[in-house]
């Protein structure tokens, strides 16, 4: 099962670009409707907006940590 689990993640990483880039050419000229290619296509979009907001989100949280702290006449 680790197998099956890591083929797809390595899978998913590195296919997900050119399938999204290159589905909707082949699509236009000539490939069949398949739902099974649309459902993978769709997951493939949403694995790229994860990626982004996951991106983002580390980006948000390392530049609030990176702020010097405030100092106040209490703390002189």
């Amino acid at each position: 099962m680790k197998e099956l689990y890591g083929s797809g993640v390595l899978f998913f990483y590195f296919f997900k670009w050119p399938y999204v880039i290159g589905f909707p050419y082949l699509y236009q000229h000539g490939l069949n409707n398949n739902y099974i290619l649309n459902l993978l296509w769709f997951y493939c979009i949403f694995l790229i907006m994860k990626d982004f907001y996951m991106f983002y989100k580390k980006r948000e949280v390392s530049d609030s940590s990176d702020e010097k702290p405030k100092v106040t006449k209490e703390d002189e």
